[in-house]
């Protein structure tokens, strides 16, 4: 099949992905207001938290920004995974199996809708951010940072998402995972930065939690400037995410996609 045939194929199926998204708000407004509610409740409640010695920032907005973008990649699981689950149990992919449609055309093209929320959410974030009193240690070059790292733990995550709903073929077991995912954000150095957790089992936990270091990779052009080994740290982490999500829903595409 020529690459042409297979760009035409992700077009089409990023095209339906995208209009399903549009015509659901439920699946656009959560990821957009829930993260900037909980921004709004922790930068007010956890203002205090600037107090302590050794934390790195006066405003705890800087601190707290990292926090939506990790809800919203959580959210972006959960589209994906509910997305690919449907297009299962409708029998979607069984007739697709019919068609010469390759199999990374149609797991990129369902991907699409979910990416398309989150880059459109990542950027409303950063203008309330700006219009809370943001400010980005290394400028605007950092702020692109903060963007594409962002977009690599969106994809990530939906990935992981995506391999969960093909594997499970359920939109309830989707759902299912949700509180799995946000047990990781919560434990991890979401609230405070990992040297002040006094609690050693919290800290031991926050320290092995790969969400921590997603998380101080985002804060790191914000608070930081330029901080080389944390940005190194969160971009290995979603690498990894968006390798072993894509190679896993591939996986289990293929399982689903069999034509006779």
């Amino acid at each position: 099949m020529s690459r042409s045939t297979l760009l035409v194929q992700v077009g089409e199926m990023a095209r339906r992905s995208v209009t399903q998204t549009l015509r659901q708000p439920a699946l656009i407004v959560p990821p957009i207001l829930f993260p900037l509610a909980l921004l709004a409740v922790n930068t007010g409640g956890l203002h205090a938290a600037t107090k302590l010695p050794g934390f790195p920032t006066s405003n705890y907005l800087n601190f707290a920004i990292a926090i939506p973008f990790m809800q919203g990649a959580l959210f972006a699981s959960i589209n994906a995974g509910s997305s690919l689950a449907r297009d299962v149990e409708t029998g979607f992919i069984k007739r697709l199996a019919l068609t010469p449609m390759q199999r990374s055309a149609l797991l990129i093209g369902n991907l699409g809708g979910v990416m398309t929320v989150a880059a459109l959410s990542s950027l409303i974030y950063l203008a309330v951010g700006f219009a809370a009193g943001l400010h980005v240690a290394a400028g605007v070059g950092g702020v692109l940072v903060l963007i594409v790292l962002a977009f690599l733990v969106a994809l990530g995550f939906a990935a992981l998402g995506a391999l969960v709903g093909l594997r499970a073929g359920s939109g309830e077991a989707v759902q299912g995972f949700f509180p799995v995912f946000f047990v990781f954000l919560f434990l991890s150095s979401q609230s405070l930065p990992r040297p002040l957790i006094e609690q050693d089992w919290f800290r031991t936990i926050a320290t092995w939690n790969p969400v921590s270091y997603l998380l101080e990779g985002i804060r790191s052009v914000v608070i930081t400037g330029w901080d080389d080994v944390a940005l190194e740290r969160g971009f290995a982490v979603a690498l990894v995410l968006c390798a072993v999500g894509i190679v896993g829903a591939s996986r289990a595409l293929r399982t689903r996609l069999v034509r006779t």
